[in-house]
């Protein structure tokens, strides 16, 4: 296999003080002494609660090949013998290496940014571009200050295709990380109120989002989402970029890549696509209209990047959802009988709360289930809090769920609305929650868990996984 970085290429990225003889390749690139593997160059960086410094030790024993250590702690992590690099800031290192990494690729770049979907977006790009060429994308939600460089100086040189998914909660965020990426194409699949707690209106929001603007090539495109509200307000920050190729994906008519017909099942869709001239026939392994909207922007992408389309379509076809995201999971019960758990416990703002619950809504349930939904707080929406989750009434009330579990503090007002019709459970932790759920499971239920990460509703579909076994 090809070395991931050789000695020639780490001495002209990287400005540092040379300790002790680079070996001639390096085979990876690693941040986390945990899982730092033999031969992987690690980068001793200073987060907000630990410092990599600190598990430089842990590294050698792993066998790393080389230590990037800020010159400060030189004399003392100098005693394990180890390769090293002394720099001034081992994380500003990480982003020379990152940009050597976008310097030295051929492949075409996507970046993906948005308040909902990005994470299923670049996800659902990495499966589809995986079956016409090599593909490089960020793993889980690596997609801040840290996940973005790391994964741009994890690229092979020989990669296809590059897809990254750039997070933010403050504006300014997004700005440096697209300028090391700097993409060909840049996505943004939609603008909603989340981290509201940090900017006074979703405008501002959309603002911010629209940095991604900012790194795109010279020749490149702006994909954006006909349906959003901001359409018109992304275009037109796209354009002051200096963007000339602006296309859409979605419903709206005028759409460059337009859904004309959509069938949903409880498992899966199917759906007509509008592709310039073309129209195709497209199943998605994974239910839901969001999901369908994040794969129209997907065919958009794939489609922009000389993909071959007919190779996109079927792959498209076997797209499955992620844990956290829409997973589902067929689940005995002993005394007989199953159930059905829909795991979208991966954060949530009032976009993806919606999108949750009419999952739950489209869910079949056997002959006498239910359904049910377990919702805690969805945070950072600062004074629109309480307006916010007393908002999602109504989408409960369609969605069928009866009983509701509620879990958190904010997420009151809320049960205060839903009191009035259904069966409610509210409690402050996850904690005592979960042995009212394990309780509370019948035959034919349809469950479904989602809050804000901190809330940790995670455990529930964790709890659940390990009581009951999966049904065949």
């Amino acid at each position: 296999m090809m070395p991931l970085w050789t000695k020639a290429e780490l001495k002209k990225a990287i400005d540092g003080e040379i300790i002790g003889n680079l070996p001639d390749e390096l085979s990876g690139v690693s941040i986390d002494s945990r899982t730092v593997k033999r031969g992987e160059i690690f980068f001793c960086i200073k987060g907000e609660k630990l410092d990599g410094h600190d598990f430089a030790a842990k590294a050698a024993e792993a066998r790393a090949g080389l230590l990037i250590i800020e010159k400060a702690h030189k004399a003392d992590i100098q005693k394990l013998g180890v390769p090293m690099i002394a720099v001034n800031d081992a994380l500003k290192a990480l982003d020379e290496l990152a940009v050597a990494a976008r310097a030295r690729s051929g492949a075409k770049i996507i970046a993906v940014t948005g308040s909902v979907g990005k994470t299923t977006t670049k996800e659902a790009l990495r499966h589809c571009l995986g079956a016409v060429g090599k593909v490089h994308a960020n793993p889980a939600s690596f997609n801040n200050q840290w996940g973005v460089p790391l994964t741009l100086a994890r690229m092979p040189a020989d990669t296809d295709y590059g897809v990254f998914e750039i997070g933010m909660n403050h504006s300014g965020e997004i700005r440096p990380l697209v300028k090391m990426v700097r993409p060909h194409l840049a996505i943004i699949t939609k603008v909603a109120a989340v981290h509201l707690g940090f900017f006074s209106s979703v405008e501002e929001i959309a603002t911010a989002k629209a940095e991604i603007f900012e790194g795109v090539e010279k020749g490149g495109t702006a994909l954006l989402n006909a349906d959003d509200d901001f359409f018109h307000f992304l275009s037109d920050k796209a354009k002051a970029c200096g963007i000339e190729n602006i296309l859409s994906f979605g419903e709206a008519k005028g759409a460059d890549y337009r859904l004309e017909k959509l069938h949903m099942l409880a498992d899966c869709s199917s759906m007509s696509v509008k592709i310039g001239d073309t129209e195709a026939m497209v199943k998605v392994a994974a239910p839901g209209r969001h999901i369908v909207q994040d794969c129209l922007a997907v065919l958009g992408a794939c489609d922009c990047v000389g993909a071959d389309m007919a190779h996109i379509v079927m792959a498209m076809a076997t797209f499955s959802a992620e844990n956290g995201r829409g997973a589902r999971y067929h689940l005995e019960l002993p005394a007989g009988g199953t159930f059905t758990l829909i795991d979208e416990s991966y954060n949530a703002n009032p976009a993806s709360m919606r999108a949750s619950l009419e999952l739950l809504k489209q869910a079949k349930t056997g002959a006498r289930g239910r359904r049910i939904a377990v919702l805690g707080d969805m945070l950072e929406l600062g004074k629109y809090s309480e307006k916010l989750h007393r908002e999602l009434a109504e989408p409960v009330f369609a969605s069928g769920a009866n009983p509701v579990y509620l879990i958190g503090r904010e997420i009151k007002p809320l049960e205060q609305e839903l009191a009035k019709k259904l069966k409610v459970y509210l409690k402050e932790n996850v904690e005592e929650v979960i042995p009212l759920i394990l309780k509370d499971i019948h035959d034919g239920d349809v469950i479904m868990v989602k809050s804000s990460n901190s809330i940790r509703s995670s455990r529930v579909v964790s709890a659940l996984l390990e009581r009951y076994k999966k049904a065949d």
